[in-house]
């Protein structure tokens, strides 16, 4: 076998390799690490304020101090039942794309590590969920079958970037609210562990993406460019379930309109996707019609 065909594949056994012994050195038990007795303090709030949807715009400058408390408590339970519902379809591609690969290899124990550690952050969002109050937040029924072709259908980059889109949005969210001096201990402690553990999951995805786009024509990488911001835009428009406003005891109506329009929020999300878009650009995946998508959704 060739030296040109053989460095890729040690490559990807070498950041393999490394991201397991990360995980043996510091990864996280949530029903350990969160002190899920403690009550919740009635003057924090879910998020950092300023990740509201609502944040800058009229209606937040109406609303009273309690009803923005209660309106991040449920925002940020939508975007962990969001995640909830990526994580499932995430476990089901990862196992799909390890299925009969070799036992022996890194990139398979690191595989099934990332689905273990999906699994414990799954459980962890339910239970702070729950511990909030407000579990049961879902996408719309458009995105429940969608999600469940993506997942059955999938894979290579496809599977890996949509992966990526997830964690990435997510994680820039997590590292600001486990800093939030004014955000729940409940919601700080499982921003934490999220992002210390999703941060090798994000790794192994670049480096699968990079492998799988090596030797990808100009047709597939249009195609699958297409179907990760089409993933991505699916993600990122379940985040918040417009439920939440109705639980603030706000216009439903005028929120979502309000939300929709809301600058603020865009230029947020776009610049906490900054990374993840020079990444996909740099991967081949952000062509033109992929970005139309990105900038529909705030992402670019």
């Amino acid at each position: 076998m060739s030296t040109e065909s053989t460095a890729p594949q040690r490559g990807g056994e070498d950041v393999s390799r490394r991201l397991l012994d990360s995980a043996a050195t510091l990864s996280y038990d949530p029903a350990d690490e969160v002190d899920w007795d403690a009550p919740l303090d009635p003057d924090l709030y879910g998020l950092n304020p300023e990740w509201s949807t609502l944040f800058g715009t009229p209606l937040w400058q109406e609303m009273t101090e309690r009803q923005r408390i209660t309106l991040t408590r449920h925002e940020v339970c939508s975007i962990m039942s969001t995640g909830i519902w990526f994580e499932m379809i995430l476990q089901q591609m990862v196992l799909r794309d390890q299925y009969v690969a070799d036992p022996g290899r890194a990139d398979f124990q690191f595989a099934l590590t990332e689905i273990a550690d999906e699994c414990r952050h799954s459980i962890m969002f339910a239970r702070a969920c729950e511990k909030m109050g407000a579990s049961g937040y879902f996408p719309t029924r458009a995105s429940i079958e969608l999600g469940r072709g993506f997942k059955t259908l999938a894979a290579a980059e496809t599977a890996y970037g949509g992966i990526l889109v997830a964690e990435e949005v997510l994680d820039v969210m997590q590292r600001d609210w486990m800093r939030g001096e004014n955000v729940l201990p409940l919601v700080r402690t499982t921003s934490k562990i999220h992002v210390v553990e999703e941060s090798r999951h994000m790794k192994f995805a670049r480096q699968e993406i990079r492998e799988k786009m090596r030797d990808a024509g100009p047709v597939r990488r249009r195609t699958s460019s297409l179907v990760i911001a089409i993933a991505a835009y699916v993600i990122v428009s379940n985040m918040v379930n417009k439920g939440v406003y109705a639980a603030a005891g706000l216009d439903t109506e005028r929120a979502v309109k309000e939300a929709a329009g809301n600058t603020y929020h865009h230029a947020l999300m776009r610049s906490s996707c900054a990374h993840l878009m020079d990444f996909l650009g740099r991967a081949g995946l952000l062509t033109r019609p992929a970005m139309a998508i990105y900038q529909r959704a705030h992402m670019l």
